[in-house]
């Protein structure tokens, strides 16, 4: 849209049936005070100001539009019958006009040099907007840079540990054997393979990342039945944690479509989450129940340390860990963002429902209705 600035309607009614039979829009104003209001109000391609008004002159309007941010780049094109000198005609372009015309004036010319103070008006916002763009992806580079330098220092950190720890062992294995204390021999290599697993465990979920992000992960979706799958991860946990107690309610009976081992990993991770972080309670809790939305939800509850409201929106991301778990706990943040993504495979639902010192309450939902179709794999 075009805004005209005129104080003699004559003129105004002159040009906008002008411009009107080129196809522009057209607004119009009386005064500068009111052409200052409509360009802070509404969006203009150009702005055809005349010089000599009452009140605010043309070359006061345009200084002040081209000192508002919203509004410095707008194309100003001066009109003028009587202000015809080189010294107006410079203080035009000085206080922010882009062309100084004097009346009467071809159209042709006209609507030529106003095509063309838009053309490179949009030409300038897409050079602008590109430019932006370039920046954000270098931002963004910088920060994915960033990240993989943290990753890697989190990797080898994380590698060393329990590596350095199966080292000892085995050496204790060693001085045991030469000693014939082979109990103690097989309690040190017990612990090593305890420690063997956890690195594995570790290297797993770096490959599922990595496959994730490159749009390679396999999933291997069949029917199952609900039983089958907590029944199988229930097992798998209570065979690494002997100490603990898992405490299950709710019906499992359920004919369900997905992949059973990734789902598998998901109940899992909740679990060796609720050990990990609730070190001095024995029970977990694992609940299954039917939901009004035909959807089965199943929750992992503990009463462990419990999380901050401001840390759980964001405990699902990649890598993030919250500043008690950094302090206190081992972990890379990965295990919850690949459960996240596994689950939304699936078409489900994830969260948590916690209070700090209350313990937490992990959950994920499935769909029932077999004839739904799983056909999109995860975006990380």
């Amino acid at each position: 849209m075009i805004l005209i600035v005129d104080d003699k309607i004559e003129n105004i009614t002159a040009l906008t049936k002008i411009l009107i039979s080129q196809n522009f829009d057209v607004d119009s104003a009386l005064s500068g005070e009111e052409a200052l209001k409509k360009v802070l109000k509404n969006e203009y391609q150009l702005v055809i100001l005349d010089v000599q008004m009452p009140g605010m002159d043309g070359f006061e309007v345009a200084e002040a539009i081209s000192g508002i941010r919203k509004t410095s780049e707008l194309p100003i094109i001066f009109l003028s019958a009587v202000n015809v000198s080189k010294a107006f005609i410079t203080k035009g372009y000085t206080s922010g006009g882009h062309d100084y015309l004097v009346k009467p004036v071809d159209p042709d010319i006209l609507v030529l040099k106003i095509r063309t103070f838009i053309k490179l008006q949009e030409q300038t916002k897409e050079l602008a907007r590109i430019q932006q763009d370039l920046r954000n992806e270098i931002d963004q580079r910088k920060h994915a840079e960033e990240k993989k330098d943290e990753l890697m220092g989190m990797v080898s950190h994380e590698v060393k540990t329990p590596l350095t720890s199966v080292k000892a062992y085995i050496q204790l294995a060693g001085v045991a054997v030469h000693s014939n204390r082979m109990e103690n021999a097989l309690q040190f290599i017990n612990k090593a393979d305890s420690q063997i697993d956890k690195l594995n465990q570790m290297m797993t979920a770096l490959l599922d990342m990595a496959k994730m992000e490159a749009g390679m992960l396999d999933f291997n979706v069949g029917e199952f039945n609900l039983n089958q799958l907590v029944d199988g991860a229930l097992d798998i946990f209570i065979q690494s944690n002997p100490e603990r107690q898992v405490v299950r309610t709710g019906d499992a009976d359920i004919v369900l479509r997905g992949d059973l081992l990734r789902l598998e990993q998901v109940i899992l991770n909740y679990l060796s989450n609720a050990a990990k972080y609730s070190p001095e309670t024995e029970t977990i809790g694992v609940a299954i129940q039917k939901r009004a939305d035909n959807d089965v939800e199943i929750c992992v509850t503990d009463k462990g340390i419990g999380i901050a409201e401001e840390d759980q929106g964001n405990l699902f991301k990649k890598f993030y860990r919250t500043e008690q778990s950094i302090a206190e706990y081992r972990g890379m943040g990965m295990g919850l963002y690949l459960c996240a993504e596994i689950v939304k495979f699936h078409g489900g639902t994830y969260g948590v429902k916690s209070n700090p010192g209350g313990g937490s309450t992990f959950y994920f939902t499935l769909p029932v209705d077999l004839n739904e179709p799983i056909v999109n794999p995860p975006i990380a």
